[in-house]
């Protein structure tokens, strides 16, 4: 595998690294507004990335189905939500700001349930990446080097914050500042893993790459509504997430457009 891409399927993951260092520069955990504000860019380049870099491109692929080219998309759409549906009922997790774990009952402490939410986020953005250098691979998608770049910069900058998100909080319920850290850290260590797994499947089914893109696009579209929008509204009502929906929506659709075009 070139170096190129193999380093373009680190770049979140170095993103999350990076974000969860805060722990050792700030001294207070972020403010709820700031959390808001972060976890609403967060999710409008989730969406962006999932239209302009996966669902789009995975039409295009399927252009020779005439009328029909919509079809892998929706398919492989569908099966990113029910697949993130599963992992969400299965495995045990506790979101942030939130008393009651989720998925199946289990002895975990409340910190590994906080990295495992994060980690359950993380993982259709891996998928992501890993669907969209697939592409790239395979010569006969479209898909440009810059344009895999895009996304893998643009998930990584917004996995920055979440890493703070993250390793901040955990330092605040008496953690100490490595161990926050690392928890931080690992809770991105999915994203790569992710990534060369969807890799491998489309490299041994190349036919099915305009359902891996779909697919991703679905999963990260499932968080989104499910994780991401509910946390940007909690508490009393501001317009802060949705306006940082926006920003980042449009700069993660500025990045595919100028670096992918």
């Amino acid at each position: 595998m070139p170096l190129e891409i193999w380093q373009g399927l680190w770049i979140p993951f170095a993103g999350t690294t990076l974000g969860s260092a805060c722990v050792f520069f700030m001294r207070r955990s972020l403010n709820l507004l700031v959390q808001r504000a972060l976890t609403g860019f967060a999710a409008g380049v989730m969406v962006a990335a999932s239209i302009w870099s996966l669902l789009l491109p995975a039409m295009e692929q399927a252009a020779d189905m005439g009328d029909w080219s919509f079809l892998p998309a929706v398919i492989g759409f569908w099966l990113g939500i029910l697949f993130l549906l599963g992992l969400d009922r299965l495995i045990p997790h506790l979101h942030r700001d939130s008393s009651e774990a989720e998925g199946i009952k289990s002895s975990f402490g409340r910190t590994t349930m906080l990295t495992l939410a994060v980690a359950l986020h993380n993982l259709p953005e891996g998928m992501a990446v890993g669907a969209v250098y697939a592409g790239l691979i395979s010569g006969e998608s479209g898909i440009t080097l810059a344009g895999a770049l895009a996304l893998s910069l643009g998930i990584a900058i917004q996995n920055f914050p979440e890493g703070a998100i993250i390793s901040m909080p955990l330092k605040a319920e008496g953690l100490s500042k490595s161990r926050s850290f690392v928890y931080g850290m690992l809770s991105g260590v999915v994203e790569p893993l992710g990534a060369l797994l969807t890799i491998l499947l489309a490299g041994i089914m190349v036919p099915v790459l305009p359902y891996a893109l779909s697919f991703a696009a679905g999963a990260m579209v499932y968080v989104v509504v499910e994780e991401l929008i509910p946390e940007m509204s909690v508490g009393k009502h501001s317009n802060l997430g949705t306006v940082f929906f926006a920003v980042g929506f449009t700069l993660m659709m500025t990045l595919d457009i100028v670096l992918g075009g």
